[in-house]
């Protein structure tokens, strides 16, 4: 597996003067995505969690609804120059009657970790139909218990801590229990992870869950939620204008610049 944290010799530079010492970076490997044996995918990922990585990009774009529609996920053999498998190649075995992704969902070249929709093949593609429309959920959170999550999905983003380096994710109940909470160097992927969670235990549709971003609020990380079931998107920075529109579009609580004990509430109710 490849790793999570990477030590690296650095000259520590301040008016005093400067110092040789060690750092930790977040890892960023590329996983490239198969889907019986196509490859569909490409990218930049911190190594960790990669099942649910693939199964939440197959949710968000439509492939898969539930976790009988994948069969089997696997590492292929792709090495490195010494001959050791890099875990960096997983392909996924769709059951019987799942339609194999159409060309929309295929990505030119590979994603980079900040971008996802960006290598889209087809433009029209980006904006995707739910099969699990969140208009009407009756999730809802009061404001005393989401204006505390931020400190605890920062306190068990403990890669995070260690490089400052990666974007967290999380799912949490009308009650702000955290669920799940993953880390990644991609927001996009940090997504998809806990989304692939709830997918491999049964909790999508995810109308009794809110979704909370470490960072911005961009279009594609509400269209994740949203191709969920997930009616509630909280972000401690900015929403996009676009992210806004589709949270609209879609009737759902859209919640930025999450700091101390204030927000924005941009569309929706779903704050008692």
């Amino acid at each position: 597996m490849g790793r999570v944290t990477v030590r690296r010799p650095v000259r520590r530079v301040t008016p005093q003067g400067e110092r040789r010492r060690t750092d930790t970076l977040a890892g960023e490997e590329p996983l490239e995505l198969r889907v019986s044996g196509t490859a569909l995918a490409v990218t930049m990922r911190t190594p960790g969690h990669d099942v649910e990585l693939a199964h939440g990009f197959l949710l968000s774009e439509g492939v898969v609804s539930n976790r009988e529609d994948v069969v089997l996920a696997r590492y292929c053999d792709g090495v490195d120059d010494t001959g050791r498998n890099t875990y960096n190649v997983l392909d996924v075995t769709l059951a019987d009657g799942v339609p194999m992704p159409d060309v929309g969902v295929q990505r030119n070249f590979y994603t980079t970790s900040s971008c996802g929709v960006c290598g889209k093949a087809a433009l029209e593609a980006v904006r995707l139909k739910t099969r699990f429309p969140p208009t009407g959920t009756p999730f809802t959170v009061s404001a005393d218990v989401l204006v505390a999550l931020p400190d605890a999905l920062r306190a068990r983003q403990r890669v995070f801590a260690t490089t400052g380096g990666l974007h967290g994710a999380g799912l949490f109940t009308s009650d702000g229990t955290l669920l799940a909470v993953r880390e990644d160097v991609g927001r996009h992927n940090a997504v998809d992870k806990v989304l692939g969670w709830a997918l491999q235990q049964g909790r999508v549709p995810a109308h009794d869950l809110g979704l909370l971003l470490s960072g911005r609020a961009s279009f594609e990380l509400v269209q994740k939620a949203a191709m969920a079931g997930i009616s509630l998107v909280a972000a401690v920075s900015a929403p996009s204008s676009l992210a806004v529109e589709l949270a609209e579009d879609h009737g759902m609580t859209l919640v930025g610049f999450l700091r101390g004990k204030s927000m924005n509430l941009y569309t929706g109710n779903g704050i008692a």
